[in-house]
C-alpha cells in the first residue's frame, strides 16, 4: 500500500504484482466456500492501488471499499443487485457509474453473481451471510464464473474494465487452503487464524492443503502426528504461466514487505517461482524488510526474514537455488527507536551475500 503508489508516481514504468488469492477470513471465506474458488481480497486490495487516480473515478475507489452493514438484510441485498443487474436500478450500493462500458461490465457480473448465488444456496441448503460483505468480493464471484471459473480472466477482467495502471496476478491458478503448524505444535486450521494470531509463539512450517482444515480433522493428534498429517496432505502448486512471463520479463523484482506467513512465504513456495526469479538474470533483486513486527513474525531479527524468504523460495524447488541467484539488495530500517522496531542483527546480516542499505 506505500511501495506501489510510489512506483506509480515514476514515469515510464510497467509495474506488476504477483500475490496469492488463500486468503479465507470473513466475506472472503464465505466466497470461497460458496463457490468454490480461489480467495479474492488480495487480488482486489492490489488492484484498488492501481485505479485511475481522478475524481472521475473517485466512485470506483468507493465500491472497492465498500462493505455491507453488519445487520444488513440478505433479501434486500438480492433485491437491490437484481435491480441493478436488470437495469431497474442504476445505482448499485448507492454508486452510480457514467461510463457505460462500466455500468455494463458491473451489470453483466452482478447478474453472473446473483444468478449463480441462488443456485448455490438451493444447492448447499444455507443462505449466503452479507454481513461486513466487501461488494467488491460479491462482483469477482461473478466475473470469475462469467470467465469460465479462471481468476487469472478475472483479474484481466476487472484491469480492463476500470482502466487499471497496473497488473495483478496470481501466483497460481490452483485451489489450496492454507494451514500453519506453530513451534510449540499448535495447528492454525485457516489463513484467516494466522492473520488473527495474537501469539509470541513462532510459525514452524505453512502448508498448502487440498481442502480445507477442521480442528475435529486433528483432534486427536499429538504434535509429531499433526506435523505428519500437515506433511501428507502438503500440496504444492505450479506457477501461474502469467507469473512465469512477468517474472521472467521483469528488469526490477522486488520481495515486498507484509505479513509473511499469510501473504509473501505462501507465494514464494509456489513450484517454479524460485527458479523463475533466479533464471531472470538481468533483473536487479531488491529485498524489503518490515519496519514493525507484528504477530506472524514475533521477536524476528532483520535477518529472520530474509531467511525465512530464501528458506520457502527453495521449498518447492528440485535443485537448491543459490542465495546470491535470488537477492541482489536488502533495503532496512535503521531507526529503532520505537518498541516495535525490527531489530538489526548486524553481524548475523554481514554474513549475507547480498548488499544491504540502511536507512530511516
Amino acid at each position: 500500500s506505500t511501495i506501489i503508489p510510489a512506483l506509480l508516481s515514476l514515469e515510464d514504468k510497467s509495474i506488476t504484482s504477483i500475490v496469492n488469492a488463500y486468503d479465507d477470513g470473513k466475506s472472503t471465506g464465505e466466497i470461497r466456500k460458496f463457490f468454490n474458488m480461489l480467495g479474492p481480497s488480495d487480488i482486489r486490495k492490489v488492484q484498488e492501488l492501481f485505479l485511475p487516480s481522478s475524481d472521475e473515478t473517485s466512485d470506483y475507489k468507493a465500491l472497492f471499499g465498500y462493505r455491507y452493514p453488519l445487520d444488513v438484510d440478505h433479501d434486500d441485498v438480492i433485491f437491490g443487485l437484481r435491480e441493478f443487474a436488470l437495469s431497474k436500478s442504476n445505482t448499485i450500493c448507492n454508486f452510480s457509474f457514467s461510463d457505460p462500458i462500466v455500468l455494463n461490465g458491473l451489470r453483466e457480473i452482478t447478474k453472473c453473481f446473483v444468478d449463480s448465488l441462488e443456485m448455490l444456496e438451493r444447492s448447499k441448503g444455507v443462505r449466503f451471510n452479507f454481513s461486513d460483505c466487501s461488494i467488491m468480493n460479491c462482483l469477482y464471484a461473478g466475473a470469475f464464473i462469467q470467465n469460465s471459473r479462471s481468476i487469472e480472466k478475472t483479474a484481466m477482467f476487472f484491469k480492463e474494465l476500470f482502466q487499471l495502471r497496473g497488473s495483478v496476478i496470481s501466483n497460481c491458478i490452483e485451489n489450496r487452503h492454507l494451514v500453519a503448524q506453530r513451534e510449540n505444535g499448535e495447528v492454525l486450521v485457516c489463513e484467516a487464524d494466522i492473520v488473527e494470531l495474537r501469539s509470541n509463539v513462532k510459525i514452524d512450517r505453512i502448508y498448502l492443503l487440498d481442502n480445507a482444515l477442521e480442528h475435529s480433522d486433528i483432534n486427536n493428534f499429538n504434535e509429531s502426528e499433526s506435523k505428519s498429517f500437515l506433511e501428507m496432505h502438503d500440496s504444492f502448486v505450479e506457477i501461474s504461466q502469467s507469473s512465469l512471463t512477468a517474472l521472467g520479463d521483469a528488469d526490477i523484482i522486488i520481495y515486498s514487505s507484509g505479513t509473511q506467513h499469510s501473504s509473501l512465504y505462501p507465494t514464494y513456495m509456489t513450484r517454479g517461482f524460485g527458479k523463475a526469479i533466479a533464471s531472470n538474470k538481468k533483473a536487479f533483486k531488491v529485498f524489503i524488510t518490515n519496519i514493525g513486527a507484528d504477530y506472524e513474525t514475533p521477536s524476528y531479527n532483520a535477518s529472520d526474514f530474509i531467511k525465512g524468504a530464501y528458506r520457502y523460495l527453495n521449498l518447492a524447488e528440485k535443485n537448491k537455488i543459490k542465495f546470491q541467484e535470488l537477492f541482489d539488495l536488502m533495503i532496512l530500517n535503521e531507526n529503532d527507536s520505537k518498541e516495535n522496531y525490527v531489530k538489526l542483527d548486524r553481524e548475523n546480516l554481514s554474513s549475507l551475500d547480498c548488499k544491504i542499505v540502511y536507512s530511516d
